[in-house]
């Protein structure tokens, strides 16, 4: 597709002074400049080399690199700027250029040493480039040739209706010879024959349609003396096709300076994709500027299209083809149309919008760019279009890249002419090269949890993180560079860290890894093991019959780094409160000290000391009492506590990585059995009271049960063989 271009720079234009030259060396260059107004490049060309072979100059050289740029001819433009930089009136936007047209044709190397020689910051430059053609926010993506619809000449543009028939544009067909072009029929530099396009030597554009069962197919336009046909775009809701379109109009075809400008029009599609009737935008005029590139925005209820119209009466208009965009109702009724604005438009040439959700997509010569006519991306608001960016390279090439469209099904279309095409121009789908990353991430009730937690990705081959987002389900969404290893780790407050090393594109075929995870409520100052150690009276030395439990809780917290342990220390109620108070401090304090010997930190014991306070039997103040019975007030319960720190975020231990954390009981299961079994209670002949020593072992056992108010004990009671049945299953009774 021949489309208007202007020179790639990584400015925002060019300077042109003021052309000193003979009166007939002005007249020339001025025939030379309205050749270039009409669009009729490559006569301009011819006229200013006359006019420069005559008197070389700055301005010139700067006119007909220039014009090389516009009619696509990028060796001349290149040669043209190397000529311009050779002025001294050369200056930093003339070496702008220069290095961009070597950028395009390949020759960086030899501009690299010739702008360094006149003291140019290369580096500077290239860096701007670089930035262009890999940015680094853009997504990885590569280009497929979409050859089912792709001819050795121009094909570009596609949309698609309700019933999945496709429309794109191709000028395929055979060559015919050239005749002197009576009237230039439209903005893209075609010009006038009956036959075809002068200026390419092919046909004009038409429209084609592939149905969904494959077969191909070019329409027929309803619109009288139609040359050009061009330029789909498809209302769903309505059931509309916008298309532009170049009409023949005779009674300006001997009048070579008057140029027939496109128009847009649309029609209704049927369900097999023909096209019935025709209504014409309102705001055409194709004798006096083009509307073309429509766009219809369902959403927002826009018509956008380019156009060329720069008398002020759409608002500024910033030179060459502006986007605009005109509202509509549900009668398509359109309003004035208004200039979409300076951070789109600018004085070169912006064409085939399109929008998708918040992003605005659009062609351009006027930004800066990679490559002859480049596509940008932009955030869309209804107040405004914003943050335009050049989309980089692979979508962007040296060549000419536009028509960017995205279909409901996430096919992605584009146009380019780059090189290893199968013609002129050729239609391309993008296809991401990452891999889509999918986890759910529930609770243990099996509810996905949304934004509550934070999740970190990192790629562990390019050594760096990969954002990630929540998708519209609430899971966990990201894009995965190809053969590369991943590392994921999920936390939220009180809950286990989740870290899952085990993520790898390598050997992965498939477009999406999916995966689930269960955050797990991280367990706080869970009582897994208890015991309890007695005191003498009045006496806070550890004893002997103590110190095998003391040692046994020391070994399973020198193996269980996340364990802690509670001391909670008692006295039997003689003596006065305060004193109690005092004694059941130093017997606390005792199992620190006593601890200290396995280098258990004295950070990993919780003391608590209540004196007289929690008797474990009636023997208060004067009750008359054994001591088997006050011995039993005399202690310290021992209580190991997996995950003491509510303040802390604890990761899973090594030990527990099979556990199931959503029953915490699981947890006190496995580990209870690995350092105590619930004691056997043994009883004298034809007895049921508790022996003293079981009663001590029957504490412990009650203190879990205090603790762990989900846990059952489940009791059995058995006899000897004498006596009768029924007298044996009384007294078993009883013992439980």
């Amino acid at each position: 597709m021949k489309k208007t271009l202007m020179i790639l720079s990584l400015s925002t234009g060019l300077f042109l002074g003021a052309v000193t030259v003979s009166e007939a060396q002005k007249s020339k260059v001025r025939y030379a400049d309205q050749q270039m107004e009409l669009m009729n490049y490559r006569h301009a060309i011819e006229e200013y080399k006359l006019a420069y072979a005559k008197k070389p100059g700055y301005e010139l050289a700067v006119k007909l690199a220039e014009a090389h740029e516009t009619a696509r001819d990028y060796d001349g433009s290149y040669e043209w700027w190397k000529n311009v930089v050779g002025y001294e009136q050369a200056g930093s936007e003339d070496y702008l250029n220069y290095l961009s047209a070597a950028q395009r044709t390949g020759r960086m190397d030899a501009v690299e040493s010739d702008l360094a020689a006149k003291e140019v910051n290369v580096d500077s430059l290239k860096q701007n480039l670089e930035q262009l053609i890999s940015p680094s926010s853009r997504k990885k993506v590569k280009l497929e040739n979409v050859k089912e619809l792709n001819s050795e000449a121009s094909d570009f543009l596609v949309a698609k209706d309700g019933s999945d028939n496709l429309y794109f544009v191709s000028d395929r067909g055979a060559t015919f010879s050239r005749k002197m072009p009576g009237i230039r029929i439209d903005g893209r530099n075609k010009l006038f024959s009956d036959q075809g396009n002068d200026y390419t030597g092919r046909n004009f554009f038409g429209l084609y349609r592939k149905s969904a069962d494959g077969e191909l197919e070019e329409l027929v336009s309803n619109i009288p003396g139609t040359y050009n046909f061009s330029d789909p775009s498809y209302a769903k809701q309505a059931g509309l096709l916008f298309y532009s379109v170049t009409r023949d109009i005779k009674k300006v075809r001997k009048d070579r300076n008057i140029a027939v400008q496109p128009e847009i029009y649309y029609s209704k599609v049927t369900p097999e994709g023909t096209l019935e009737g025709y209504m014409a935008f309102p705001y055409n005029d194709s004798l006096a500027y083009s509307v073309m590139n429509p766009f219809i925005d369902e959403q927002s209820k826009r018509l956008y299209f380019a156009s060329d119209r720069q008398d002020g009466v759409w608002g500024e208009s910033y030179g060459g083809y502006d986007i605009y965009y005109s509202v509509y109702d549900e009668n398509m009724v359109f309003s004035t149309p208004v200039n979409a604005g300076a951070a789109v438009n600018t004085k070169g040439d912006e064409t085939h919008p399109f929008r998708k959700g918040d992003k605005f997509y659009f062609s351009s010569t006027g930004h800066p760019r990679v490559g002859g006519m480049d596509v940008y991306m932009a955030d869309f608001s209804p107040s405004g279009i914003s943050n335009v960016q050049n989309m980089g390279m692979p979508i962007n090439s040296l060549s000419d890249d536009f028509g960017y469209r995205e279909l409901e099904n996430g096919d992605i279309y584009l146009a380019s002419n780059r090189k290893g095409g199968m013609g002129l121009d050729d239609l391309y789908l993008i296809e991401e090269v990452y891999k889509q990353f999918l986890a759910r991430v529930i609770d243990c009730d099996g509810l996905v949890m949304t934004d509550s937690y934070m999740a970190t990705l990192r790629d562990n081959t390019q050594n760096g993180n990969v954002q990630t987002q929540r998708n519209g389900t609430g899971a966990l969404a990201a894009e995965l560079e190809p053969d590369s290893d991943f590392s994921l780790t999920i936390s939220k407050p009180g809950y286990f860290t989740l870290t899952d090393n085990a993520i790898t594109t390598k050997g992965f075929a498939g477009d999406t890894l999916k995966r689930e995870y269960t955050l797990k409520p991280i367990p706080y100052q869970l009582p897994v093991f208890v015991d309890i150690v007695y005191y003498d009276l009045d006496k806070y030395v550890i004893r002997k019959d103590a110190k095998p439990a003391l040692d046994k809780i020391a070994e399973i917290m020198q193996k269980y780094p996340f364990l802690d342990l509670l001391v909670a220390s008692h006295t039997d109620s003689r003596a006065s409160d305060e004193y109690n108070i005092k004694l059941s401090n130093n017997r606390a304090t005792a199992v620190t000290e006593y601890m200290a010997q396995y280098n258990i930190a004295a950070e990993r014991i919780r003391l608590e000391w209540f004196g007289e306070q929690k008797l474990v039997n009636d023997c208060g103040n004067g009750v008359p009492c054994s001591e088997a019975n006050h011995q039993l007030n005399r202690r310290s319960e021992l209580v190991l506590e997996a995950f003491p720190d509510p303040t802390k975020q604890y990761d899973i231990p090594e030990a527990l990585k099979d556990m199931d954390f959503c029953n915490p009981e699981d947890i006190f299961e496995v580990l209870n059995k690995e350092i105590s079994d619930i004691p056997t209670i043994y009883f004298d002949f034809d007895k049921a009271m508790l022996r003293s020593v079981h009663k001590q072992e029957l504490e412990r056992v009650a203190i879990m049960l205090e603790r762990m108010p989900n846990l059952m004990l489940y009791i059995e009671g058995h006899t000897d063989q004498r006596g009768s049945d029924a007298y044996n299953e009384k007294l078993s009774a009883r013992r439980s």
